[in-house]
């Protein structure tokens, strides 16, 4: 029975960490994006933007993934009739908003003695950004993202309430099927999570390490 609670969390974990990853390729360079549009100069824009971040920000992730997956339907437009699809798509925009205030606080940190530096040397708006803004900023933020990318490793949890067979939805369905008891499948649900969690701690305490060359 151990065998087979291990082989089916396993299958669940895979699952979880598909929506780990995709939310991340989606949500990081999304962030940016937001990150900008909350510091345009265009007033209308920034304050949408930043409107649409405290509304995400300040309401639960379950919620805006029931909104994602069943909100559509429920005023006429079309159905999400992949959960799968609905939790990307939730975990995307919320995580992206998270990441743009992350964004927006680092790049807001640099002293624009440094942008006016770059301007004296000839350089480019462009050209200041990305060879002289940005890795500072990326070393800044590094830390407050690891905080939240761990996170999102747990939140990937919530996928189970619209039945995506994700581990913790495979650890319920297992007590039903052996008639065990619940706690223990959601225990080794947990040990897979503290493993991920681990190595992803591993991972970014020796970025941060190899960065550590560059004081800000």
């Amino acid at each position: 029975m151990f065998k087979a609670l291990l082989f089916d969390l396993g299958s669940g974990f895979l699952v979880t960490c598909e929506i780990f990853a995709l939310t991340l390729v989606i949500a990081i360079p999304l962030g940016l994006i937001v990150a900008f549009g909350s510091m345009s100069r265009f007033k209308p824009l920034k304050y949408f933007i930043r409107g649409f971040v405290w509304v995400i920000r300040g309401t639960p992730l379950m919620l805006q993934l029931l909104i994602v997956c069943y909100g559509p339907g429920l005023i006429g437009l079309f159905t999400v009739t992949e959960p799968m699809i609905a939790v990307i798509i939730a975990f995307s925009i919320n995580y992206a908003c998270y990441f743009s205030e992350i964004y927006r606080g680092g790049i807001e940190s640099i002293s624009r003695g440094q942008y006016e530096a770059g301007a004296v040397l000839g350089m480019s708006k462009g050209q200041t950004f990305f060879h002289v803004i940005l890795p500072q900023v990326v070393k800044r933020i590094v830390p407050p993202m690891s905080n939240e990318i761990i996170t999102l490793v747990k939140d990937t949890s919530l996928a189970n309430t619209i039945a995506v067979i994700e581990i913790i939805r495979v650890a319920k369905n297992f007590t039903g099927t052996y008639a065990v008891n619940i706690i223990i499948p959601l225990l080794v649900a947990g040990i897979f999570y503290l493993v991920f969690v681990g190595l992803l701690t591993l991972l970014f305490g020796f970025i941060e390490k190899k960065m550590s060359y560059y004081k800000v």
